[in-house]
């Protein structure tokens, strides 16, 4: 759809991951199973490291907000998806697409804040064990917490801002299966120079706050690992940071690969990679953090015998 006036449209059209009418159906199953897996998965780590003691701790303190954000995140843009699946309009309105663009902003960087606070977290288990307590306080990761979400709010409050600035004359169809802000900046045929100076600002430091605290956490570990005499010592060192470097690794990984490119080059495939930070990493964070953990598989084990006993 095209407009021969200036004016802003009242809805767009979301093309999803494909507009052929034969893969609607088998997406819709893809996504509702990746949707339930991930309400499930991280409802359970939520649950788990609230009902056991021995998991009241600074480290899952964080997964159980990191896993709290994951199912905030996944739901801003997968029932919209599943909408969209079913039918043949495919629309969103254009509040609707503001508000999405402005949550998904803020939760997928919420997400790289407490990332950066495990970083944080690992840090001072390693290299100031003595100190650990004293340090990661329930105060201090309380400030953390507060931090990850305040500062995420309030960028993608000024994005949005500058994005509702823009008009959009030429199309309405946005190929994409969300309002994502780089998708819908190449819709509008009004001048995007302040939103991508203030993207390549702005949108950079912030985005490569946590990403930096993670860099500088994990050379500071690595310096005081490599100074431990016996191989026992530095495996089980590195074994505690093994979950998080691979939740790290695909979250970052996924997300440089879409946003590190120019504007016009934004095609099909980083729609896909947008899938892997969106919902695949969301979907397999618990199955990372439980596989590998000992304390959350006992916590696990007995938030379950206490289910099968009630």
């Amino acid at each position: 759809m095209r407009w021969d006036n200036i004016s802003s449209p009242s809805e767009f059209i979301l093309l999803g991951l494909s507009s052929r009418p034969e893969d609607q159906k088998p997406l819709f199953v893809l996504f509702v199973t990746i949707y339930l897996v991930t309400l499930m998965g991280n409802l359970i780590i939520i649950l788990a490291t609230y009902s056991d003691i021995h998991l009241q701790t600074p480290m899952y303190f964080f997964l159980k907000s990191l896993s709290f954000v994951d199912i905030c995140y996944t739901t801003v843009i997968i029932p919209k998806m599943l909408m969209n699946f079913l039918s043949d309009a495919k629309t969103i309105l254009y509040s609707e697409c503001m508000t999405q663009t402005y949550f998904c902003l803020s939760f997928g960087n919420v997400d790289s804040y407490v990332l950066g606070a495990m970083a944080v977290d690992r840090y001072v288990a390693i290299c100031k064990p003595f100190h650990y307590i004293t340090i990661m306080s329930y105060k201090c990761c309380v400030l953390l917490l507060i931090i990850s979400l305040t500062i995420p709010f309030l960028h993608s409050l000024l994005h949005v801002h500058l994005l509702n600035q823009l008009t959009f004359c030429a199309s309405n169809i946005i190929h994409h299966f969300f309002c994502e802000l780089k998708a819908m900046l190449k819709l509008s045929c009004s001048s995007t120079y302040v939103n991508e100076i203030v993207i390549k600002t702005e949108g950079l430091c912030v985005v490569m706050a946590p990403f930096m605290c993670i860099i500088i956490s994990y050379l500071r570990i690595l310096t005081t690992v490599l100074k431990i005499p016996s191989a026992a010592g530095k495996y089980k060192a590195f074994s505690t940071c093994g979950s998080h470097l691979t939740v790290v690794s695909l979250f970052y990984g996924s997300i440089s690969y879409v946003y590190l490119q120019p504007l016009n080059s934004y095609t099909v495939k980083d729609r896909i990679a947008t899938v892997i930070y969106t919902m695949l990493t969301s979907m397999l964070n618990p199955f990372i953090y439980s596989l590998r953990n000992k304390d959350l598989k006992q916590g696990l084990g007995k938030l379950i015998g206490r289910i099968k006993s009630q």
